[in-house]
């Protein structure tokens, strides 16, 4: 299975905590977001999900990808890596799964899986990892097939 783990782009910076699910992407956001696009619907299989937090600004970064999305409230801004891990099916989907969301939430996810402490990973606003889960000897491992950010695209 791959899991491709995508950060929203840049936001608004919020100062009021309970507005926090409505922040939208900045004008470098939307641009971020466009570039991992690109990049990302040139590599991703046709029959891919994408799950996508029901915040403002993950939907923003959806929406640039122009695929069809499914919203997950599991996926949080306050989510948990269990619940992420349960909606994505890891490691058993046999489709490549899309995440959309939010730190330190997917931070958490591939340091979990890498074997790291959970402090030790933190994901750049629109970056992309993508880790693919595969069977060596009969031991389930995870590898780390690309790490992307869009200021490098």
């Amino acid at each position: 299975m791959d899991l491709i783990l995508w950060r929203h782009a840049e936001a608004i910076e919020g100062q009021d905590p309970s507005a926090d699910h409505d922040r939208a992407l900045t004008r470098r956001g939307e641009k971020q977001a466009e570039r991992m696009s690109v990049w990302l619907d040139g590599r991703l299989p046709e029959t891919s999900r994408v799950l996508v937090s029901p915040a403002v600004r993950t939907e923003q970064t959806a929406m640039a990808l122009g695929r069809r999305y499914r919203l997950c409230p599991e996926l949080g801004p306050t989510g948990s890596v269990e619940n992420l891990l349960a909606v994505a099916h890891w490691p058993l989907s046999r489709q490549a799964t899309l995440v959309i969301g939010h730190q330190p939430t997917l931070g958490r996810v591939v340091a979990g899986l890498m074997g790291m402490s959970a402090s030790e990973c933190a994901v750049k606003k629109g970056s992309v990892w993508w880790l693919r889960a595969r069977e060596r000897d009969g031991l389930l491992q995870t590898v780390i097939v690309t790490v992307q950010v869009p200021e490098l695209l």
